[in-house]
């Protein structure tokens, strides 16, 4: 059974940031230009900072391929930073609420909050995007997609929630928005609201989707707690800064109804797995743990960003004097990246799902496992 292992390391201000993937099996053509774009993607979104005009996120292969075909070796990657300043900046004085500084500090007893802030940055989120570029490069050899998209930002929300069908169109409408949404129309009250957050020298928060289409029923597992593909994913999401709420299909709303109106019907429908599916989606495409072949559909929500030009009160380490917080160079929001991010980790999870069911050392291997499976499901 494989499983992918990934770990990433660097700071936000260091020489660079760096990441490796155990797991991947061989034969798989790498397209690293696919991963320079979603780093690009990443680095978008109105709203950005001033590091964004910094940074030109490029990925550097260091170990696991030849001849662009992974080697089923571990893959290693590095990301550089332009702004490697870490040894120049100042110390912070005071820790910033809303931010790891204070906790980190009574961590570890003492009263360095630059020690805590440069690893917990979401800078470090640039590597994860690049692993999960990676990742996705095997669900897409299974024709399966993974989507994220905006759906609300400030309290605004869209009012068109999916473009069904195909997927180049929904990549060519959300790419063409500066908020990575679908709805066209909410384009302007995005961009009115951030621009009042600015004048305001406040940050906004928000709530992005992510999809994945024509995935196959049973991954994951229902045989104990971890294994749930539902904590998995949960626990990954909520493993990215910032992020509040994880919710899949119906989700809170599924407590305030009964369950003759939440449970998905069983209904005989032929498919390429088979003779059964859901005749709606309400569960998000997880039930017991494991995927049903429905739409996966979960929804994150991102607190708005706690470094506040207009500040927040502290308390300074040296004189315990109430201060406002030391302002470090921040976006008014970065819901649209985070939805790169979140795309990104989805896209790890469900790869590392699909490869411990159809594992192999090859993607040669890989592809005979999910015909064989294909074959059997479709006589159940």
């Amino acid at each position: 059974m494989k499983r992918l292992r990934w770990n990433t390391a660097g700071e936000s201000h260091g020489p660079a940031l760096v990441a490796i993937l155990e797991g991947m099996p061989s034969g798989l053509e790498l397209d690293t230009a696919r991963v320079d774009a979603e780093l690009a993607r990443r680095q978008g979104g109105y709203g950005r900072g001033g590091r964004m005009k910094i940074e030109r996120d490029r990925i550097e292969l260091l170990a696991g391929t030849k001849g662009g075909r992974t080697l089923a070796s571990p893959i290693a990657v590095r990301i550089a930073n332009r702004d490697a300043t870490i040894e120049a900046l100042p110390t912070p004085r005071n820790p910033r609420p809303g931010h790891a500084d204070l906790a980190g500090c009574q961590k570890f007893v003492h009263t360095d909050p630059r020690a805590i802030l440069e690893r917990a940055s979401a800078r470090e989120t640039a590597a994860r995007v690049a692993l999960g570029s990676i990742a996705r490069q095997v669900l897409e050899a299974f024709s399966i997609e993974v989507f994220a998209h905006v759906v609300e930002l400030g309290g605004e929300r869209v009012e068109r929630g999916w473009v069904a069908g195909d997927a180049a169109e929904r990549r060519a409408v959300r790419d063409a928005s500066s908020f990575y949404c679908l709805d066209p129309q909410a384009e302007e009250r995005f961009r009115a609201a951030v621009d009042r957050a600015r004048e305001e020298r406040d940050s906004l928060g928000g709530v992005f989707e992510v999809r994945a289409l024509r995935l196959p029923p049973g991954l994951g597992s229902f045989a104990s707690g971890p294994e749930r593909l539902t904590a998995r994913l949960g626990g990954a999401l909520f493993s990215i800064p910032a992020m509040k709420g994880v919710e899949f299909g119906l989700g809170f709303g599924a407590a305030r109804l009964p369950g003759s109106l939440v449970h998905d019907p069983i209904v005989a429908a032929e498919g390429e797995f088979g003779r059964f599916r859901r005749s709606k989606n309400d569960a998000g495409g997880l039930e017991g743990g494991l995927t049903t072949g429905e739409e996966l559909v979960c929804r994150v929500a991102m607190k708005p960003i706690p470094s506040l030009k207009r500040g927040i009160q502290t308390v300074d380490f040296d004189t315990g004097e109430a201060v406002q917080a030391t302002y470090q160079r921040s976006d008014v929001t970065s819901v649209p990246a985070a939805s790169v991010v979140g795309e990104a980790i989805v896209a790890l999870e469900l790869a590392s799902a699909f490869l411990e069911k159809f594992g192999g050392d090859s993607m040669e291997e890989v592809q005979g496992a999910f015909e064989a499976w294909r074959a059997r499901v479709r006589k159940l």
